[in-house]
């Protein structure tokens, strides 16, 4: 199989966006920039304190002609960002001061959010140095949920020898309601599309496969099956299904003959976060498959998170992807 990264990579290249990478002062985001940079990945802006940032990087010995600096603290959108930070506080009854929603915007993390809201920049990467907590936090106060989207979640692509898939949610929401996990998987359809240029056929997972079991956990599936099909009626979504009738077409052919997805499936929803992260580990550790993410989705912007341990590899592929999820 074609390494799905590389093809993203050369989508991203010849749709050059400029995305934001917020934790400047972590050695790993400068290496990054300047691989992106000369590679042609992407346009990229260092957000935080001009001369730590500059500072940093010539103990790294890293050049960073051609690629920016933007300084929240000398920026001449600082007001602008917060009076709108404010006033989006004040309309949710969260009532902060002036001040407070100013040094709120002054973090790197929040004025990122705010300029990719702004349309400024493209979309952004952080978490090397900055907590999940933190960078989800700015994502969804600075940027928001995508209309019709009533959940921020997240995907892995998992690459088998022979096949991609899409897992969700295996990193964010612990017990998604029926509503949620329609969203979920409408979100991780779009998104598998759009990385992978693949007709996405969604199976919605559970311990039953049209009915041989009955259960509450059951109903949850079924319910939400109902709900992305009417919100998405041009997605190829069933369920709900057993994990070997939405992938082998043998059993598929025995228990839901007909079906469009069952056989075939390769956007896996799983129930919750219990499942679809075992799930995942388990493709990854004894599948051998290859997982890439979590890739953070539901936002009306790209606005990604990071593992603290990640690579330098890892900030350029997430970059990579955040590009090709903020194409239009």
């Amino acid at each position: 199989m074609a390494n799905i990264l590389d093809e993203i990579k050369a989508k991203a290249k010849s749709n050059k966006k400029h995305i934001l990478l917020p934790d400047a002062l972590d050695e790993r985001s400068i290496q990054a920039a300047r691989i992106l940079v000369d590679e042609g990945i992407a346009s990229i802006s260092l957000v935080g304190n001009e001369n730590q940032i500059r500072e940093k990087a010539e103990k790294l010995n890293v050049k960073l002609n051609g690629i920016f600096i933007i300084d929240p603290e000398k920026h001449s959108k600082l007001q602008s960002f917060a009076n709108e930070f404010y006033n989006a506080r004040k309309a949710k009854g969260k009532e902060v001061s002036f001040e407070e929603a100013t040094n709120t915007v002054k973090n790197p993390l929040f004025f990122a959010a705010m300029f990719v809201k702004a349309g400024l920049a493209d979309g952004s990467v952080a978490g090397s140095l900055s907590t999940t907590g933190d960078v989800m936090r700015a994502g969804i106060l600075g940027i928001g949920t995508m209309p019709g989207i009533s959940i921020v979640s997240s995907f892995f692509l998992m690459i088998m020898p022979d096949k991609l898939y899409a897992f969700a949610d295996c990193a964010v929401v612990p017990n998604p309601d029926s509503k949620q996990l329609a969203d979920i998987a409408i979100s991780t359809a779009d998104n598998f599309k759009k990385l992978t240029g693949q007709e996405p056929k969604v199976a919605m997972l559970s311990f039953s496969t049209k009915g041989s079991a009955k259960h509450e956990l059951i109903d949850k599936v079924i319910e939400a099956t109902k709900i992305a099909q009417s919100k998405r009626p041009d997605l190829l979504i069933d369920g709900e299904l057993q994990l070997d009738a939405a992938i082998v077409p043998k059993v598929a052919a025995q228990k839901c003959p007909g079906s469009k997805v069952a056989g075939d499936a390769n956007v896996l929803i799983f129930p919750d976060l219990n499942a679809a992260n075992i799930g995942y580990k388990m493709a990854q550790r004894i599948g051998k498959a290859e997982a890439i993410g979590p890739v953070v989705q539901g936002l009306s912007r790209p606005f990604f998170d990071l593992s603290r341990g990640c690579s330098v590899d890892d900030i350029v592929n997430t970059v990579a992807i955040n590009s090709v999820m903020g194409a239009v």
